[in-house]
């Protein structure tokens, strides 16, 4: 008889942009059915144990079709109205889809909502925002967002809007370009500590993220982030950062992107070794502690190890952590127990 799977609630996936992608495009894709270029669906969560996580809604240019953007449409600002547009349909997405699982996926609100799903075998979905440009300097959106169950904002994506500026995805490079929040930006941390709605500084660049730990009463947050001391993408940590996220008792996700583990970048390398996450792995713990690191798997937005291939490749990723001497105390801490003691303690 096999041992039970360890379930895994992820930090990061991009599955409500794909899925909103193809219904936008008169082909919609069944969450229900195996679908071979999604990373994340009913049959790999199940076979994987892909428990939950933070679904992100991340608005793509007006003009993309796809899910690949190119480098002129990675700095380019959107425009709020259509920003709320889109976010809105990925909202009515999870709803949707919450409603046609026949009790398969459930919209989380607080972490004692995430455990009795978790619990009872359901997908734990919570809504998290990559990129604020929905949000309008009023917050009038935030406050309707909030309401139906977006409970993470991460203020920027790799381009600038009104609160914040983001790093692009040049390599080599540092997270130490452009400068920090705007007046707006200030507002939307201290309306997020307010509601308890999580930051994560995943994608922002390194001014935003001192401004946002001078301001911000929560722990500091990455939820797809690596190391920049392995890879020296501007998307990764430094030590410095790092430091400062141990320091508030804060959580870093790892980022399963190729780009973000490897030393060379490569961003499209699939044959990028395990090993390679591990090493990210032993870094953060040395860095955070065992409380302070996750997985965030970036999942539908990335190209992964192809080891891993998909959610269902997670015991893969549990099996290579166990094998490296990780205790199962450490791995369930990591798979699963760290994201949720973090909402437990900030109180989402």
């Amino acid at each position: 008889m096999s041992e039970p799977l360890i379930p895994v609630f992820d930090g990061h996936n991009d599955t409500l942009l794909g899925l909103t992608l193809a219904e936008r495009e008169g082909k919609p894709i069944s969450f229900f059915e195996n679908n071979q270029g999604f990373h994340i669906d009913l049959p790999k969560a199940q076979a994987g144990g892909f428990a939950g996580g933070l679904f992100a809604m991340f608005v793509p240019p007006v003009n993309n079709t796809g899910r690949e953007l190119e480098l002129h449409e990675r700095t380019t600002p959107v425009d709020q109205a259509y920003a709320l547009e889109f976010t809105m349909h990925m909202v009515s997405a999870a709803l949707r889809l919450q409603g046609a699982s026949n009790g398969a996926v459930t919209i989380c609100r607080s972490p004692a909502e995430i455990k009795a799903a978790m619990s009872a075998g359901s997908i734990a979905l919570v809504l998290h925002i990559e990129g604020a440009e929905a949000i309008d300097p009023d917050f009038h959106a935030l406050e309707v967002l909030h309401s139906v169950g977006l409970r993470s904002i991460g203020p920027v994506w790799s381009r600038p809007n009104i609160f914040a500026h983001g790093v692009p995805f040049t390599f080599p490079g540092t997270p130490d370009q452009g400068p920090g929040l705007s007046a707006e930006g200030r507002d939307l941390v201290r309306l997020c500590n307010k509601k308890s709605i999580m930051i994560d500084m995943s994608h922002l660049n390194e001014n935003g993220f001192w401004d946002i730990q001078k301001l911000s009463s929560a722990p500091l947050v990455a939820t797809h982030s690596n190391v920049h001391a392995l890879s020296q993408t501007p998307r990764n940590l430094t030590d410095k950062q790092l430091d400062a996220i141990a320091e508030s008792k804060g959580v870093v996700g790892l980022n399963y992107a190729v780009g973000f583990l490897r030393e060379d970048g490569d961003m499209f390398n699939a044959d990028t070794p395990i090993e390679r996450m591990l090493n990210h792995l032993d870094h953060l713990l040395t860095k955070l502690g065992e409380n302070g690191v996750a997985l965030g798997s970036d999942f539908d937005g990335c190209t992964v190890p192809q080891t891993i291939g998909s959610s269902a490749g997670n015991p893969t990723l549990i099996e290579a952590m166990r094998t490296h001497g990780f205790g199962l105390e450490l791995i369930e801490k990591i798979a699963y127990k760290n994201w949720i003691s973090l909402f437990e303690r900030t109180g989402m």
